[in-house]
């Protein structure tokens, strides 16, 4: 299925610190795939509801569609497959508007005095013309910084939004820390999709904004006549969309519903070579992997969230790695299917695939509950127009 190469871990470090400053990871076996079926008798509390409502009433806004897509389900050995298209959100190309407009509105609403507030983030592209975008609307300067190698056309989106936009040398980590020393000027707030020691709210603002994706998905399976999911599969970078799946799943069911259905199944889905949740499975305990080249930019990502890993350690039931190869033949035959995604996006296809076809896969479907009577939903973070086709693979795009 997958080669099992290897890849160093190590402990997680604290966020913001120096990369130079960490000791060299030991090299250990890569373990494509972990499982543990007893996640979905795990409950936790619900996600505020408060979000979805506050969607609903913003400027354009309206569900992103749920494929349904036969064809896919006849390949996957399943009665039915959804996918939910993130290719236009509130006016952009992925899933990220939802988390930052949610957490800008509940900052703004405890502020003062928000008249002269700048709201400072840093990106690679998506989440930061999402902040620049909200910021313009709201009459806010917003000052985004971006690390080299963005891609200019995303560069140019966040400056067409009106953002003040500051290149800094040296990686994505290195324009956060930039970004979160800028925040620190009076009149400034900082807007992060990344949580480290000591800086959990905004980014817990943003994982409630994520669940709006969920509730669409009950309402659009529900009106297409489907049962509940019997799996769901996201992308997963830093984790944060995957902790806003667990709240929404785990918080709903226990082991069985009134009508009997069984809990979701819940499928994380990362590169071969930045595996960090499933590391973090593995290890019992939140390890960082030494990250390497994938055109599944916005997943490169080698330490899950500090605020999503208990909710993936106890709420997830398996993890998987997928290839660069994996995910652009997802995204060419989502593309043959009408359906527009990114290299993150069809990676929700390539775990899929993965997991449930293929060399292994009775056990897989088993320890996942999946038969021939399931219906499978599969998250599509971004469209194809969220990755510029001349981006370098190493350029990274926002974690997820």
């Amino acid at each position: 299925m997958m080669e099992h190469e290897t890849s160093p871990v190590a402990e997680s470090p604290a966020f913001p610190s120096s990369s130079s400053a960490r000791s060299p990871l030991p090299r250990l076996p890569r373990l494509p795939w972990f499982a543990r079926p007893a996640a979905r008798s795990w409950t936790c509390a619900p996600p505020p509801a408060d979000a979805h409502a506050f969607h609903a009433a913003l400027p354009g806004y309206t569900p992103t569609a749920l494929h349904e897509l036969p064809a896919l389900a006849a390949e996957l050995g399943v009665a039915r497959v959804f996918v939910k298209d993130e290719s236009e959100r509130l006016g952009l190309p992925a899933f990220k508007a939802l988390g930052a407009s949610w957490a800008i509105h509940r900052v703004l609403a405890a502020a003062s005095d928000d008249r002269r507030l700048c709201l400072v983030t840093a990106t690679d592209g998506n989440h930061g013309r999402a902040v620049a975008k909200m910021a313009r609307q709201l009459g806010l300067r917003a000052h985004v910084f971006v690390p080299e190698g963005v891609h200019p056309a995303a560069v140019a989106a966040i400056g067409g939004e009106g953002a003040e936009v500051t290149t800094v040398a040296g990686s994505y980590d290195a324009a956060v820390r930039r970004a979160a020393d800028a925040a620190g000027a009076p009149g400034a707030v900082l807007i992060q999709d990344m949580a480290w020691d000591g800086y959990e709210e905004v980014p817990a603002l943003i994982v409630e904004g994520y669940a709006t994706l969920f509730s669409e998905v009950d309402a659009q399976l529900a009106a297409a006549g489907a049962p509940s999911p019997s799996l769901v599969a996201v992308p997963v970078g830093v984790g944060s969309l995957a902790q806003a799946a667990v709240a929404h799943y785990r918080s709903r069911r226990s082991v069985t519903t009134a009508a009997g259905e069984a809990p979701a199944a819940l499928l994380s889905v990362e590169p071969e070579v930045a595996a960090c949740v499933l590391a973090s499975l593995r290890a019992g305990r939140p390890t960082s992997v030494e990250t390497g080249v994938t055109t599944m930019a916005g997943l490169n990502c080698g330490t899950p969230s500090t605020l999503a890993w208990p909710a993936l350690r106890d709420g997830l039931d398996a993890a998987i790695t997928v290839r660069d190869a994996d995910s652009a033949a997802a995204m060419r035959d989502l593309a043959d299917l009408g359906v527009s995604s990114g290299p993150c996006g069809a990676a929700s296809l390539a775990g899929a695939r993965a997991a449930l076809t293929g060399e292994g896969s009775a056990a897989r479907r088993a320890a996942l509950g999946i038969g021939a009577a399931s219906t499978v939903v599969l998250i599509s973070t971004e469209g194809a127009a969220a990755t510029p086709p001349s981006q370098a693979p190493q350029a990274r795009k926002d974690p997820v």
